[in-house]
């Protein structure tokens, strides 16, 4: 029986190490925080979106990040510092332009079959994650901001994802608590919500019943292989070890390019950093009066979900800075403004702010597949889209040991 290690406790690591363990494979899940889910995959803006699976290598987006890039509460926020890395990747960037319309139907095509997995996963190991399958609404404006919607709803309808047209009529009928001046919208009935922290942590214990090792407080100082093993140099609160696996998966997350430096791959994640807040419902109009359906509101970038009786999540925002965890007040408050103005009747006297770095790739597009040199594996790169494709993709990691590691 083949023993694999994977770096990396958030949503892609614990469903690559439920992916392989179901198949028999002996699986050892490194994390270096107590629990799992600590960072990327604590506090997002909960959608499982397949209609939020367009690409942003646009053109557009290069011409708002310039127009946005010396306002601090822009929805994209760039640091003009520059720096090699953050050069090479919007090199890279600039590059996938041209396949922006083929990674976009790639991408809703995956979302989709992940999802399949991803229920079937909770429904089968019983974890409560406060599901809400009452699908996501898209809300517009203007007429600029709709009829591009409509564009990129026929890339999506091109990967089998059912779009729906609304009106400003339809969009109260569907979410009776919106309060605004909008053009129009998209629905997709398909699309759903949950909280991330709780399925990563409900799938992590089903995974210790099926035997995953998960060594919690981990560190990996360094991690090197051969043509007969992967081994990993640890510390923990009882000192440092080495160990030796048959192979190593690289979910990471932020941490995953200075490892694949080491085992001699490029992987050229940048970090854009994403804010989100919880408002707490503690009294009875606030419930009534937060949304049940989730929204996305293409103005301002941001996502919501209602994440059972008493919590309503609202998240977004891109921020390109380098590793940077601060929370920052001023990209924070247009998150709590945003909320006064849409959904007057929810109180935000309890809010809790949180900031994540999602792992990107410059095409936007994850990387599944073998390394460089033998018995190294990568899952990560999602992006804004970890949780939503992240059932898939394990799903294609599990190919690509089997390829290299049969049974």
């Amino acid at each position: 029986m083949h023993h694999i290690a994977i770096i990396g406790g958030g949503i892609t690591g614990v469903t690559s190490a439920y992916a392989l363990a179901r198949e028999g494979y002996r699986v050892t899940l490194i994390e270096k925080h107590r629990y799992p889910a600590m960072e990327t995959s604590h506090a997002n803006g909960g959608q499982l979106s397949a209609s939020n699976a367009e690409v942003w290598t646009h053109p557009s987006t290069l011409v708002k990040g310039l127009k946005w890039m010396l306002r601090n509460d822009a929805p994209l926020l760039m640091n003009p510092r520059p720096s090699w890395h953050k050069l090479s990747w919007l090199a890279g960037f600039m590059r996938a332009i041209p396949h922006y319309e083929h990674n976009t139907i790639a991408t809703t095509r995956l979302a989709i079959e992940a999802r399949q997995h991803l229920f079937a996963w909770a429904e089968k190991e019983n974890i409560p994650f406060d599901l809400k399958r009452k699908g996501i609404l898209h809300i517009y404006r203007d007429q600029a901001g709709f009829e591009r919607a409509g564009r990129v709803s026929r890339l999506l309808a091109a990967g089998g994802l059912e779009q729906q047209a609304v009106t400003p009529t339809d969009m109260l009928a569907i979410e009776p608590t919106l309060r605004g001046n909008f053009y129009g919208g998209f629905f997709t009935e398909s699309d759903a919500t949950g909280d991330i922290h709780k399925f990563t942590v409900g799938l992590s214990q089903a995974c210790a019943r099926l035997g995953v090792e998960q060594c919690f407080e981990h560190e990996v100082l360094a991690v090197r292989t051969d043509d007969k093993a992967a081994t990993l140099d640890l510390r923990h609160p009882e000192g440092t070890e080495t160990r030796t696996f048959d192979g190593v998966v690289i979910c990471a997350g932020v941490h995953g390019r200075g490892l694949a430096a080491q085992l001699g791959d490029k992987l050229n994640i940048y970090l854009v950093k994403g804010y989100s807040i919880t408002v707490h419902l503690n009294d009875p109009e606030s419930q009534q009066n937060a949304p049940q359906v989730s929204l996305l509101d293409e103005a301002t970038k941001l996502v919501t979900s209602r994440l059972g009786p008493d919590r309503f999540r609202v998240a977004g925002t891109a921020e390109f800075n380098g590793i940077n965890h601060d929370i920052r007040a001023d990209r924070i408050k247009p998150l709590i403004q945003w909320v006064n103005q849409c959904f007057p009747g929810v109180s935000t006297r309890r809010v809790e702010p949180w900031a994540g770095l999602r792992p990107m790739m410059p095409d936007m597009m994850p990387r599944v597949g073998r390394g460089r040199r033998p018995r190294v594996f990568y899952n990560t790169g999602h992006g804004h889209l970890g949780w939503t494709l992240s059932a898939m993709t394990a799903h294609q990691l599990l190919g690509h040991v089997q390829l290299a590691l049969p049974h």
